[in-house]
């Protein structure tokens, strides 16, 4: 048998009512949601659970919301004896990775997320940037995209999620001139998406002196298990090195299809999506076809990973 990775997804995840399941239904679930009411001086698992798409979406709202999320199904899966041999995280995932790998503590990394949520809004005001996801096309030719239409303003890869999948971040004219010239350079699509912050291109350039203060602030540790960082698809093991590569995240790619593979040469065969949504495990799929991998976010999604990481049937863990 090879080794599992815990993924932890990044903004966009959210929707209203994410682990609600669970905290209904598992004591350590409730008492992470519980910690971060405390951590955060406010109802955050009222947000979370009841509030709207509107507030949710928020970004101090939304990335403190989706690592309280991503943890309590981290908790729930430790107390039924299911530890990651590995993690890994998309962007804003990368902070519960770090967690989940004892780098970061829990009580540090909400007000961390919230800041740096805040930070990200602040850096590109609204209507002047915007993301698009490009279809179909090779980073050779998205890059040529790119590079074109640079004479109009910023653009660049933001993300590379998957074979296929490019999305591209900058100011608005030279983004949409981007979308054009890769449609013809041959993309199946290229589409807009509904964000107002350009996240990972050099916009937020800005952003990495103020979030390294932040970082600063954080005790953080030597990882306990492996951690593969966006910013180089590769290991990062001291705290030195993990706070360059969160502090780099901001304003450079997300090589998202390079740490999956870099994961699977590397042994690992199975892979949990820990929180919210199931966009990594569709990522993952497009990458490495037949790899097991399946999201644990509710109590159904939950059982079918124990029933594969614990080679039983996952319906005689009770919820308590």
């Amino acid at each position: 048998m090879g080794k599992v990775a815990y993924i932890f997804p990044g903004q966009g995840s959210q929707y209203v009512g994410m682990g609600r399941e669970l905290a209904e239904n598992y004591s350590e679930a409730r008492r992470v949601f519980a910690e971060a009411d405390d951590v955060l001086g406010m109802k955050l698992s009222e947000i979370i659970f009841y509030s709207d798409e509107e507030q949710l979406k928020r970004t101090e709202i939304t990335q403190p919301a989706i690592v309280a999320t991503s943890l309590a199904c981290l908790a729930v899966l430790r107390s039924l004896g299911c530890e990651p041999d590995a993690a890994a995280g998309l962007s804003l995932g990368e902070y519960s990775a770090l967690v989940t790998a004892s780098a970061l503590s829990f009580e540090k990394v909400l007000p961390l997320v919230q800041k740096r949520g805040r930070l990200m809004q602040e850096a590109v005001p609204p209507g002047v940037g915007g993301m698009a996801a490009i279809l179909g096309l090779d980073r050779e030719k998205v890059h040529t995209a790119c590079a074109e239409a640079s004479v109009l303003g910023v653009v660049e890869p933001a993300n590379y999620n998957a074979p296929g999948q490019i999305v591209i971040a900058g100011e608005l004219p030279a983004l949409r001139r981007a979308c054009e010239l890769a449609k013809m350079l041959g993309a199946k699509r290229a589409v807009e998406l509904p964000v107002s912050v350009s996240f990972h291109c050099s916009l937020l350039k800005g952003v990495e002196p103020l979030l390294a203060e932040e970082i600063d602030k954080t005790s953080l540790q030597a990882v306990k298990i492996p951690v593969v960082a966006n910013v180089s698809a590769d290991y990062v093991t001291s705290p030195p090195a993990i706070k360059d590569a969160l502090v780099r995240q901001v304003s450079r790619p997300v090589r998202w299809q390079d740490t999956v593979e870099k994961l699977a040469a590397d042994g690992y065969d199975r892979f949990v999506e820990v929180g919210p949504g199931k966009a990594l495990t569709g990522l993952v799929k497009k990458t490495l076809p037949g790899v097991w991998v399946h999201q644990a976010e509710d109590c159904g999604s939950l059982a079918k990973v124990l029933s594969v990481l614990q080679g039983e049937s996952g319906e005689e863990y009770a919820a308590h």
